[in-house]
């Protein structure tokens, strides 16, 4: 059975609730008011150097590279832990000195990217002086979380990526742990376990879905007796997931199309699958996670139906997209959400590219963990 962490609420007034370990493009972001419309972008790199990174053609965003690079102390890290965030005060600071607490950072990197926060979140990191100084900050707006992670991966420099949640305790050496780990050809994406900061004995070991399509965190493998092999698992929750680059830019990223919050990590790790990217899990490995009662910020039901119904309509047969609506229509105004997905291009496009370059299908993904959708 699927053991039960604590979930957290979309909004105060829902129904339903979701799993918060963090949610939710193309190879490389283009940072230009097409590709993101009402945002807007700042960087801090160490020194506190700042860069102005608003509505910056495709071309230059090399140049803004290129400064990153100049101004980054040591050779290229290996790891790059990209931290996206939002009016988390007191819990990113937390996070960062537990990261920096942990050691093992000789070849990683931590970048912060700040989607709009109201409560000056990521305010300790401006100074150039403090023991801070190294960890980049990129301050940007209403980007949600799957943009924001990406792009945070384009001012990465890591062959890894490790996406963590702003509200997270880590153990000592645990990059290195998985580092080591992804040293294996197959595995291209890698979560560790995850457990609740008030009962760290009650861990997740990655996640499925059940029935429902709700997700579902997964007891310790049996049988598992340690010795740091990593075992296969649908979904690596996004609370703290770390992926090869190159299989991260293969499959383009998070999923560009989604809205502020949902589905992000679990549509990434079945299209990696889907793609021919194995995901696991390193049950020595385990993090803290904060499992708050609802978000510090405005996440309605639109956008993870919204987000749920993309998923299906670019990935599902037809007969599992229909299982997918009959979900979102017990919630009201799903016609609308799902007319726009239907309606949308960029959905049409997506869909026809992932069918024709995929190598499995949805229901060999389904099969192949036992999910009954």
């Amino acid at each position: 059975m699927p053991i039960v962490l604590p979930r957290m609420h979309a909004s105060q007034d829902l129904q339903y609730d979701y799993d918060c370990s963090s949610r939710p493009r193309s190879p490389a972001i283009i940072l230009c008011q097409d590709c993101y419309p009402n945002s807007r972008y700042q960087m801090t790199l160490p020194m506190n150097m700042l860069i102005q990174a608003k509505t910056l053609p495709p071309r230059d965003q090399e140049a803004v590279m290129s400064a990153n690079h100049s101004n980054h102390s040591g050779s290229n890290p290996t790891v790059s832990i990209i931290i996206p965030c939002r009016n988390e005060l007191g819990h990113l600071q937390s996070t960062v000195d537990s990261m920096l607490a942990a050691g093992g950072l000789a070849d990683t990197e931590i970048i912060v990217v700040d989607d709009g926060s109201e409560d000056g979140s990521a305010g300790f990191l401006t100074n150039p002086d403090s023991i801070y100084r190294d960890v980049k900050l990129i301050k940007t707006e209403n980007l949600g979380a799957a943009r924001t992670r990406n792009l945070g991966a384009d001012y990465a420099f890591g062959d890894i990526l490790v996406f963590c949640d702003a509200h997270i305790r880590v153990p000592p050496g645990w990059t290195d742990t998985l580092a080591s780990a992804m040293a294996s050809p197959e595995v291209s994406a890698l979560c560790p376990a995850i457990a609740s900061m008030d009962r760290p004995q009650d861990a997740g070991y990655g996640a499925t879905w059940d029935s429902s399509l709700a997700f579902s965190w997964l007891p310790r493998p049996m049988g598992y007796g340690g010795g740091g092999h990593p075992v296969a698992v649908p979904i690596a929750p996004g609370g703290c997931l770390a992926v090869k680059r190159e299989a991260f830019t293969h499959v383009g990223g998070f999923q560009h199309n989604f809205r502020v919050w949902g589905f992000d990590d679990q549509e990434f790790s079945m299209r990696l699958w889907l793609f021919g990217f194995e995901v696991y899990v390193h049950p020595d490995v385990q993090i803290l996670h904060y499992f708050r009662p609802r978000h510090p910020y405005a996440v309605s039901y639109r956008h993870v139906d919204y987000n749920m119904l993309w998923m299906a309509f670019t990935h599902f047969n037809q007969e599992r997209f229909a299982k997918t609506i009959a979900l979102a229509s017990a919630r009201a105004g799903y016609l609308e959400i799902l007319a726009e997905v239907t309606m949308a291009e960029a959905a049409w496009e997506q869909r026809r590219n992932y069918l024709t370059n995929r190598t499995h299908d949805d229901n060999w993904f389904m099969q192949r963990f036992g999910i009954p959708f």
